[in-house]
This record gives C-alpha cells, structure tokens and sequence, in this order.
C-alpha cells in the first residue's frame, strides 16, 4: 500500500483530508500519511492524527509515496507542484464519490473533486485542477490546467477557464463566455462579458477592479 500525502496543510488542505478518507481507496490502494507544507506550524492549534512530516522545499518523493495538491491559489499550487514532479513526485486525482459524472467528461493528472460537484456531459478538466463543493460544470465547458473553482459556482455551457484561472465562491458564468489565464472572479460575482487574462473582476455585473 502507498503512502499519500497532502500538499499544503491550510484550510483547503484539512478539507481534503476529510474527501480522502471518505475514498474507497482509502486503506485499499494507499493510507493518508501526512501533509507537506512549508509552514511546519501549520496543524498546531487543529486535532489531526497525522501531522505536518516536513517542508515542500526540502522534501524527496520516494517510490512508494503518491500526493494530491491542496492549494488554492493557482500560481502557488504550480509553482509548489512542479517542484515536487521535478523531484518525480506521483500526483492522483482524488475524486469525491458523491461526486455526479455525465458522458465523455475527461479529467487531467493531479485534480481534486470535492464532495457534491456535478459534471454534466462533454467536459475537460486540465490538469491539477480543482473544483470545490457543489459547484457544477454544464455541457461543453473547458477547463485549464491548475485552474481553482471554489464552492457553489455555476460554470454553465460553452463555458471556457484558461489556465490559473480562479473563481471565488458562489460565481455564476453566462453561457458561452470565457475566463482567461490566471483572471481572478470575486466571490458572487455574475459575469456576463468574458474576461481577459490576468483581471480582476467583481461584481453583478462583474467589473475590472484594481
């Protein structure tokens, strides 16, 4: 059995822990050994039974070790996960078993499927993406690597994420528009024009900020 490990120990990372051991694998193909994070603190003030067991920059994968990446933040999950596939780090996909999957929906290398998230038909999802509770993906939505969807967003159909594209909670996308690369969308934010690689955006309707 394999040892997994849970890359980054912050709130993203205590949940995950949770959706882990609900996996049938659980115990079967591999048993949760720890957390990576840089901050060795990090699980100090929680009640765990397993802990932080070192830090993401001085850590060697070994053979017998898989990872599943808990962080939010695009440009720090990438960042942090190709310096451990550097390293030959082996990163799964850990799918929630509630989790409700249409036809021809086809899920990349290292992405993360939180509890109650529904993904209808003809979907992509890149790789070391991750998509948090109850969010939903309509027909035809493309969805780019380490790009983060939080909690009840609503990606409907003909929907486009580039990558490093981050949704904030409770996002609602207008059928046939697109999100670019490493874009931010604030939290219950309706966004009805698509949005240009790197903006910012906020609001019903969503707007440029910053």
């Amino acid at each position: 059995m394999k040892k997994l490990f849970i890359v980054g120990a912050g709130g993203f990372g205590r949940e995950v822990y949770a959706w882990a051991k609900d996996h049938p694998d659980c115990g079967q193909a591999w048993e949760l050994a720890g957390f990576l994070d840089d901050d060795m603190s990090a699980l100090d003030d929680y009640d765990y039974p397993v802990s932080v067991i070192d830090r993401v920059q001085d850590y060697q994968p070994r053979s017998n070790e898989v990872f599943v990446c808990a962080i939010g933040a695009p440009e720090v999950k990438k960042k942090v996960c190709q310096l451990l596939l550097k390293r030959s780090a082996e990163f799964i996909s850990l799918v929630h078993p509630s989790v409700i999957i249409g036809e021809n929906v086809a899920i990349g290398r290292g992405v993360v499927l939180c509890p109650r998230v529904t993904l209808t038909s003809d979907i992509s999802v890149g790789d070391f993406v991750a998509i948090n509770c109850h969010s939903s993906a309509g027909h035809d939505v493309l969805i780019g690597d380490w790009a983060t969807i939080s909690g009840h967003c609503d990606l409907t159909g003909n929907t486009r994420y580039g990558e490093g594209a981050f949704l904030a909670t409770g996002v609602r996308i207008v059928p046939g528009k697109s999100v670019g690369g490493f874009a931010y969308v604030g939290a219950g934010s309706v966004v009805i024009r698509s949005v240009a690689a790197g903006q910012k955006v906020f609001g019903n309707p969503a707007r440029i900020i910053g």
